[in-house]
């Protein structure tokens, strides 16, 4: 696996690291293939029951790279597409999965960045950070899942304001529309980074600490349902709870629930 992903697993949690940190992880075709990757591992390894995604520098990830799409890569719309198609993998290895992700956004996170951040269940970011879209700047439209989900997670008005608009959210602004989960103060922009990494380890071993199985089917039910009519998601919850009862996990629980019930009662 290329270095411009960093990759590890330890005690159940996936770390998925962006490491181009000199142009702010933005995606050029070495970081694309490198999280297809690095996400397909992540999803499909029996062992891993948490993902944790975060990155090296002062932002979390700035989308595309312009500078190598005009440079290196010629701007070519064909080969933009097939390099977009390449990121749309591990996208769809991570939200398709019953593996729920944690993202440790500092910074800002723009452009293709924020369908990264999108991918995720549950989003942290710093008291600096900043969101947005931005793509218009430089004439070109949402792509890595922007369009697929940022209306989901904001509602259409508010997804037509930030990509009809130059505009990038503040982090107060973020977590009041609902696109991040929480955000975490630093004494400066370094320390606040790496208490927005911690915020998010920190989640992921909540998981990990709990019913880390059940956490990760939750998210699958959620995450699948607009594949479903609503007769058939209710099917798929029965199906699902029922499959769940049997593991040996939550007979524990379960069986743990009702003989403290019983303590408590007597």
């Amino acid at each position: 696996m290329s270095d411009a992903i960093l990759f590890a697993v330890e005690e159940g949690m996936a770390r998925l690291t962006l490491n181009r940190p000199a142009r702010l992880n933005a995606f050029n075709a070495d970081l694309a293939h490198a999280w297809r990757d690095a996400t397909a591992e992540a999803t499909s390894r029996a062992d891993v029951k948490a993902i944790l995604i975060d990155a090296a520098g002062p932002a979390f990830c700035a989308g595309g790279d312009v500078i190598d799409m005009a440079t290196t890569m010629g701007a070519s719309g064909a080969e933009i597409t097939a390099l977009a198609e390449v990121i749309n993998a591990g996208i769809r290895s991570l939200t398709e999965s019953a593996v729920p992700v944690v993202a440790a956004a500092h910074g800002t996170t723009a452009g293709g960045g924020l369908g990264i951040l999108l991918c995720s269940d549950y989003a942290v970011v710093g008291s600096r950070s900043k969101l947005g879209s931005l793509y218009a700047n430089i004439g070109l439209t949402p792509d890595l899942s922007v369009s697929a989900q940022l209306a989901r997670a904001v509602g259409q008005r508010r997804a037509l304001q930030l990509v009809l608009q130059d505009r990038l959210l503040s982090s107060a602004e973020a977590v009041e529309w609902g696109l991040v989960a929480e955000a975490v103060e630093g004494a400066d922009a370094a320390s606040e980074a790496d208490r927005v990494r911690a915020r998010g380890e920190e989640i992921a071993r909540f998981w990990l600490a709990g019913a880390a199985d059940a956490y990760g089917q939750a998210k699958r039910l959620v995450r699948s349902q607009p594949e479903r009519t609503f007769v058939e998601q209710l099917g798929e919850e029965a199906r699902s709870i029922g499959a769940a009862l049997e593991t040996p996990d939550a007979q524990a629980r379960v069986a743990a629930f009702a003989a403290a019930s019983a303590k408590k009662a007597g």
